[in-house]
């Protein structure tokens, strides 16, 4: 439970790049039905599994766009592994990622049955829509508290160092795609369990993000994500 936890919650920070373009947002589609489909690997190049992700509701009020992403994760064998919704804001100037939605919602109703209290507080991701190399972006974090008879756990996501590093042409079974790289980096906190990695982030304009790998804190290649499909 606890490498599943770390799982969606610490990868969701940087591979929440998945979009494509719209009158709002440059790098992510507010578009109702657009869908990606993302093959997980291994260190060893073993597929473990498949995200899905798709555009479910969208809605403007003033300035600002909101979408709703449904994401399903199957592992190697197809069965699902979790099923989340995020919501997402759009200002014209880039978008928001609400930081209470990188807290999977099908964990949140499982903990809620069980009778835990919970309080999740943090700060939105934000990806502006205009990227040059060499710019910084701004870190974020989300903090879960739980608490079920006397029992208290806390986790704690911070990504930090985002940064935008250089310009790089990629290519998947989707396609090739010219892109931006960004880095970061991801503290997790659970309980006893401390982890730390690295993300580097290929996204490309008009199609959301095409790869992603993440590293260990001694730079050894842990997974790697790369873009099978997408439909608008």
């Amino acid at each position: 439970m606890k490498k599943l936890i770390f799982l969606s919650l610490a990868c969701v920070f940087t591979s929440f790049m998945v979009f494509s373009q719209s009158n709002c947002s440059t790098f992510y589609p507010m578009e109702e039905g657009a869908s990606y489909s993302y093959a997980l690997y291994n260190k060893k190049n073993k597929l473990e599994g498949t995200t899905d992700y798709k555009v479910s509701e969208v809605n403007s009020s003033g300035e600002n766009t909101y979408a709703t992403l449904q994401l399903n994760f199957r592992d190697a064998k197809g069965k699902n592994a979790f099923e989340s919704n995020y919501n997402i804001t759009c200002t014209g100037e880039g978008i928001k990622i609400d930081y209470k939605s990188l807290f999977p919602s099908q964990m949140q109703q499982q903990y809620t049955d069980m009778g835990l209290e919970m309080d999740i507080t943090g700060t939105d991701v934000e990806l502006p829509n205009q990227l040059s190399v060499g710019q910084d972006l701004k870190d974020a974090n989300v903090n879960v508290k739980m608490k079920m008879s006397g029992m208290n756990m806390n986790i704690d996501v911070n990504t930090i160092d985002r940064k935008v590093i250089g310009k790089e042409s990629v290519t998947t079974a989707a396609g090739t795609f010219d892109c931006f790289v960004i880095t970061a980096r991801t503290k997790s906190k659970m309980m006893m369990a401390n982890q730390e990695m690295s993300d580097k982030l290929w996204l490309s304009e008009g199609v959301g993000m095409v790869k992603q790998e993440t590293y260990n804190k001694n730079g050894k290649l842990l997974s790697r994500m790369e873009l099978s499909q997408f439909a608008k």
